[in-house]
């Protein structure tokens, strides 16, 4: 009901009883209607982008309606056409549809019949229009809004942070599940710093050994290890003047580890089989997915190396705590992946985007972008998350009761301009257990007291 009130309707018959009792119909079902007798009278009413669908009697004094079909499509292509048709009219209707047509509908019809034919194509108009609109906004999107995409306060937030610190030379961790974007989150920091005319240089710690890490970071002069003929500059060296980025640093060797710490305090290193240090000045961000102070702790990464890397934070945010963002993220990468393989992007109906938004995502963004490479290559059956019809009901669960917190703490702080004190005392919770909650839900208070401001 609420969807179909958005869309009105554009209604053409030139009998009266007919005009009176369907336009009547559909306002009982919710539609706002703007009826007339001819064509002529409804022309002003059709312009690019009207949030209507256009029902229109084929046979009328003046222009016909398949006449004024071809003229609507013309304005607008994607505005939806449905033609009203006698009997005798139907191999006719038919041939309307080949030509854009969304639908038509035989007289006499029963008001169901309306009204549910109205319905699907106002459905219809709104995803049109609403995918319209997520990519307008993406193309007027510049700079960092348009690498780090989305409108949820999370995302808000990390822009203004990562802008504040690219300006700095501060060496960087930043946290986050996997396919949140932490190497693209990177890119951003040195893309707006002062160092982006020179090299970006990522390098992936898992799973490399003592020597091959060493040779990556520092890099190695002829004959020092069996096999090096050659001599080789390493990733600290190419990154000269630019940035460094260590992506799953938490998986790096102990012993690598005390060399990449006197590297930092240094800012100088030595080449494998050579004395002669090589000064560097570079940034260093590093990246994980496990939070490295628990990890030092632990013994299971040196601490004299977390407080040293450890200047500042950042943490993303996995999808399912900004599922606002799903939409967006989702239309980006289906136009992105509609390019790479020539496709026309195809349009979600409701029930898809509904699932995106339900959806766990384990797999985060990177998750996102595979489902939508899918979505234009017509893989996906009937459900757009789940491949072997696997549901994730527990998690699914837990979500919700989180998502029902935070709303409800957020709403609350909101009101008391981030006073975390009064919301608890509003809310009627001890003031540690709201604390608790609000690390928990990853709440900034901060963000609240800006909204006031």
């Amino acid at each position: 009901m609420s969807d179909a009130s958005a869309i009105r309707v554009i209604f053409v018959e030139d009998e009266p009883d007919v005009r009176l009792g369907s336009a009547q119909a559909l306002e009982l079902a919710g539609f706002s209607v703007d009826a007339f007798a001819t064509v002529e009278e409804a022309e002003s009413c059709i312009v690019a982008g009207v949030p209507a669908v256009v029902l229109c009697d084929v046979k009328l004094p003046g222009m016909s309606g398949t006449e004024w079909q071809r003229r609507v499509k013309s304005i607008d292509a994607n505005l939806p056409v449905i033609l009203v048709t006698g009997h005798g009219d139907i191999a006719m209707a038919v041939r309307a549809m080949r030509e854009g047509a969304y639908d038509f509908i035989a007289k006499p019809f029963p008001s169901e019949q309306l009204v549910a034919v109205v319905r699907r194509a106002a459905e219809n108009r709104r995803l049109t229009l609403q995918v319209q609109s997520l990519r307008d906004q993406l193309e007027s999107w510049h700079g960092i809004q348009a690498s780090l995409i989305g409108r949820s306060q999370q995302m808000e937030r990390l822009r203004r942070n990562l802008l504040t610190l690219a300006s700095t030379s501060a060496d960087v961790v930043i946290y986050g599940e996997t396919g949140t974007g932490k190497e693209l989150v990177a890119r951003c920091l040195h893309d707006h710093s002062e160092r982006r005319r020179c090299n970006f240089v990522p390098l992936n710690c898992g799973g490399l050994s003592e020597a091959l890490a060493e040779s990556e970071l520092f890099g190695h002069e002829v004959g020092s290890f069996t096999g090096a003929t050659r001599a080789r500059v390493g990733k600290f060296e190419h990154a000269q003047h630019g940035t460094l980025f260590l992506d799953e640093i938490e998986s790096m060797p102990m012993a690598v580890q005390i060399k990449l710490l006197r590297a930092l305090q240094e800012r100088s290193i030595e080449r494998l089989g050579s004395n002669k240090p090589v000064p560097i000045d570079c940034r260093v961000i590093a990246a994980s997915k496990d939070d490295l102070k628990v990890l030092s702790d632990k013994h299971k990464f040196r601490a004299d190396l977390y407080y040293r890397i450890g200047v500042t934070f950042i943490e993303l945010p996995p999808l399912r705590e900004r599922r606002e963002d799903i939409p967006m993220l989702f239309e980006h990468f289906t136009l992105q992946a509609a390019t790479r393989y020539e496709r026309t992007a195809p349009l979600l109906n409701s029930a898809q985007l509904a699932d995106l938004m339900s959806h766990a995502w384990p797999g985060n963004v990177r998750e996102l972008r595979n489902v939508a490479d899918r979505f234009v290559l017509g893989m996906l059956g009937d459900r757009m998350t789940t491949e072997s019809g696997e549901a994730d009901m527990p998690s699914s669960f837990r979500e919700k009761v989180e998502q029902f917190e935070r709303a409800v703490i957020a709403d609350e702080l909101r009101r008391q301009h981030g006073d975390v004190a009064a919301a608890a005392k509003a809310m009627g919770l001890p003031k540690q257990t709201l604390y608790d909650k609000l690390r928990r839900l990853r709440i900034a208070t901060d963000s609240f007291r800006a909204d006031e401001a």
